[in-house]
């Protein structure tokens, strides 16, 4: 008990879900050992597969850098040996390599950096799983199929002849019965032949079946208002009987907290994308979350809910949720008590409206644009720092970078929300691509933490047996999540941020006024980006529109 609610603290402290639709590239900006590093991972779609590896870098010296696997389930003693990351002719600072993934799960690269200043090591948790089933060309196949036929032609020719034919000296006549060999030859071996075909079918058909048996498949939710006490309640039920693949990695009772969360919610309205809810769903049993459903206006939402698991495992969960005319339709303030103090919601002006009437109105957020001053609530301003007139490319990181400044212009002060300096949302306007971003990336501490303890502690493979029931694991989880809670915002940050934490006050760190995301745009397209961050004891939300090429 004492080491599980061990592992349930490191996955409270600052832990960032890998949470994607249709954006499976893992980032990372931080440090390795003296090295400032943003890393970029492609993992692959089919398991096992080669991961692509992206390093950039701003500081020179450096002679090597080493990656390599690492596996949750397998601990340090299925780590193999690292591959070179070359650099990239023409891109000073970049390197970039290949590293193979053989196992589905919980996985990491480690990146291993030795230069002038010395050794850095990093570990950057992937989900590794196989999302896709290669189709093969049908010109191929007929191909194949013909050379098969040719080949089985030529050997059942070949036995029959070596039976029948090939036992008759030069110059002897062929007698009937040696005809008679060569068909009962020939007959044998294409029965033989035939089974050798069919057993190679039935074997192929097995790891067919197996590998999509264990292709990665999305849980399915359903999410319904209902009315109690005389609020609209938000009911939100995974499905649990479609858990028919990845059985160790997915199961519900073993979920960590997420920033002090068990659950993270968006809602976007489809189609306009002008509402924009950031809910913490509490949990009322194994497979439903309930939270009160802030007066959003009518309409058809997208809902993306992120959890993480135990062995660090981390996805969203989509659905869409109706809803109607009973809801109020205008956002106004409500009762503080009845919503986690965490929770947000806005309005923006409508997707490809920037002269719509209801900007007007005082709950209406004004979307801005790279460059360009935008207003936020409290009378402060966002800036998306990059050039108002310069192009995104899709697969290209970069550092999404936003400068707060107070009402008169001069760098503001920004709080910890949920224990980071900033949160963000990215959305492609046609709903294909979403992701939840934070300043470290979009990978998951809890299972950079995990997996590292793991190789401190169990070299070999997990003993599932080891980890109590699930009924306990949720109380526990429950209870740290309840003294989380409980705590006042500045302990809870300390908590939360541990050696990352800088008081308020402390003005001279200039990450205090600006927020920088790390991201590549998976896919050309219009995209929407939703920031949220926090200023004087309020949470403030801003939304920026971009096209990328």
């Amino acid at each position: 008990m004492k080491k599980l609610l061990c592992i349930i603290l490191l996955g409270c402290l600052s832990s960032l879900a890998q949470a994607h639709i249709g954006s499976p590239g893992v980032t990372f900006e931080g440090k390795a050992g003296a090295y400032a590093v943003m890393v970029l991972i492609t993992p692959p779609d089919v398991i096992p597969g080669t991961a692509t590896v992206d390093v950039y870098t701003k500081t020179s010296g450096i002679r090597t850098i080493g990656a390599k696997p690492a596996y949750w389930f397998a601990g340090d003693e299925g780590t193999p040996a690292a591959d070179d990351l070359l650099a990239v002719e023409g891109e000073p600072g970049h390197f970039r390599g290949m590293v193979w993934l053989m196992s589905a799960g919980t996985s990491g690269i480690e990146l291993d950096i030795a230069g002038d200043a010395g050794q850095g090591k990093i570990l950057v948790p992937v989900m590794a799983v196989s999302t896709a089933q290669k189709e093969m060309p049908s010109s191929l196949g007929w191909i194949l199929l013909a050379l098969c036929v040719l080949l089985v032609g030529l050997m059942i020719t070949i036995i029959g002849a070596s039976v029948g034919d090939g036992q008759v000296k030069p110059a002897e006549e062929i007698t009937a019965a040696i005809a008679r060999k060569r068909w009962i030859g020939s007959a044998v071996s294409f029965i033989l032949l035939l089974l050798v075909l069919w057993g190679g079918k039935t074997w192929w058909d097995s790891w067919s079946n197996r590998y999509r048996r264990f292709t990665y498949k999305p849980f399915k939710a359903t999410s319904v208002v209902t009315q109690t006490a005389g609020r609209n309640i938000l009911e939100f039920r995974i499905d649990t009987t479609r858990l028919q693949n990845l059985f160790n990695t997915r199961r519900l009772s073993y979920i960590i907290p997420d920033h002090g969360k068990l659950m993270h919610m968006f809602l976007v309205r489809a189609g306009s994308m002008d509402v924009f809810a950031h809910l913490h769903p509490h949990r009322k049993d194994s497979a439903t979350f309930v939270t009160p459903l802030p007066p959003l206006p009518p309409g058809k939402y997208l809902v993306f809910a992120d959890i993480t698991r135990l062995t660090g495992f981390s996805e969203t969960i989509p659905d869409t949720l109706e809803i109607g005319a009973s809801v109020p339709a205008v956002l106004t303030s409500i009762d503080s008590s009845a919503i986690d103090r965490d929770d947000t919601f806005y309005s923006t002006t409508p997707v490809g409206d920037a002269t719509s009437a209801s900007m007007q109105a005082d709950n209406i957020v004004l979307c801005g644009k790279p460059g360009v001053k935008t207003a936020l609530a409290d009378g402060s301003f966002a800036i998306w720092e990059h050039e108002p007139n310069a192009s995104f490319a899709a697969g290209k990181l970069y550092e999404l970078t936003f400068a707060i400044q107070d009402e008169h212009g001069k760098p503001a002060i920004l709080e910890p929300y949920l224990g980071m300096q900033g949160h963000a949302v990215v959305m492609k306007t046609d709903g294909s691509t979403y992701i939840h971003l934070h300043p470290v990336g979009n990978y998951s501490m809890a299972s950079q933490q995990t997996i590292l303890t793991r190789f401190e502690k169990e070299a070999g493979p997990v003993q599932w047996e080891k980890i109590t029931r699930g009924t306990l694991f949720i109380d526990s989880v429950n209870q740290v999540v309840a003294r989380l809670d409980a705590m006042s915002e500045d302990e809870r940050n300390k908590a939360l941020m541990g050696s990352m934490y800088h008081s308020p006050d402390d003005t001279t760190h200039a990450e205090h006024s600006v927020v920088k995301f790390p991201y590549a745009f998976p896919s050309p397209g219009n995209y929407r980006i939703w920031i949220q961050l926090k200023r004087n004891g309020k949470i403030l939300n801003s939304a920026f529109d971009t096209v990328v090429e």
